[in-house]
């Protein structure tokens, strides 16, 4: 356990710089939307196609591991819909409560954080849950939250989720990652050199940004956010050990 805090205490130091930096005002908002658009688009994107493009596209479709994640993902999402819709909220706000019990900051954290720490072994399990919780889930809440408002089930909502979804860099880059890989193309010296050079900003960009952005943010209902932090903290990562772990035991 100390261990684990010593290692990743620079991670959350970077993030308590950001925080001091945006809440004495030397970083302005706009230059913290400046610097998440950049790690959003530039830098992780980088990392995040670097990774993919050397994996192997079984490593990519471990599909107990894509069981597992799902199926414990799904599960949560659903209890915590229905205990937000048994407090009387609107399925709109219902669906963005569940949508934060059961979805972490994996791009601008995990992906950063667990690739230094663990290496090349942890990427594809991040890129996998990564995945799952942009095409699954962030695509759910947007058609739950429209059908709520009149839309309906309409062709025009699943236009909308589509057309999200190849807007989003990390859904392209890891795209473009598993094709290149699965052509087996070689990575030219200077393009390995550039994203290696690019995705490397991707961690301490990433961690400052998340820092800067909380500093203008503050609690509300707090209640609800306690809620909500026990099935994000305690619940989902429970029900995931349980169907990685025990129903589907995949390979640590």
């Amino acid at each position: 356990m100390w261990e684990i805090f010593l290692k990743t205490l620079p991670f959350f130091a970077v993030i308590g710089l950001g925080f001091v930096s945006g809440r004495t005002r030397f970083f302005s908002e706009e230059a913290t939307a400046y610097l998440t658009r950049f790690v959003f688009y530039f830098a992780l994107s980088a990392m995040i196609f670097r990774f993919a493009a050397t994996l192997e596209i079984g490593q990519l479709l471990d599909w107990t591991f894509i069981t597992a994640y799902f199926t414990a993902t799904a599960t949560v999402y659903a209890i915590a819909t229905a205990l937000s819709l048994l407090r009387g909220v609107t399925v709109a706000e219902a669906a963005v409560e569940a949508q934060c019990s059961v979805i972490g900051n994996v791009g601008f954290l995990g992906i950063p954080m667990l690739a230094l720490l663990m290496g090349p072994d942890a990427v594809a399990p991040i890129i996998i849950i990564l995945s799952v919780d942009l095409i699954v889930f962030s695509s759910l809440i947007v058609i739950l939250i429209t059908a709520s408002r009149g839309g309906g089930l309409s062709p025009a909502i699943f236009g909308t989720v589509i057309l999200g979804l190849l807007k989003n860099p990390m859904i392209v880059s890891v795209v473009l990652g598993i094709v290149w890989s699965s052509w087996d193309l070689p990575m030219p010296a200077p393009a390995d050199e550039f994203l290696t050079l690019l995705g490397a900003a991707a961690t301490p960009g990433a961690l400052f940004a998340i820092g800067a952005s909380l500093a203008s943010k503050s609690a509300e209902r707090l209640s609800v956010a306690m809620t909500i932090s026990v099935f994000k903290l305690f619940v989902h990562p429970a029900a995931v050990a349980l169907t990685a772990l025990v129903i589907w035991p995949v390979e640590p």
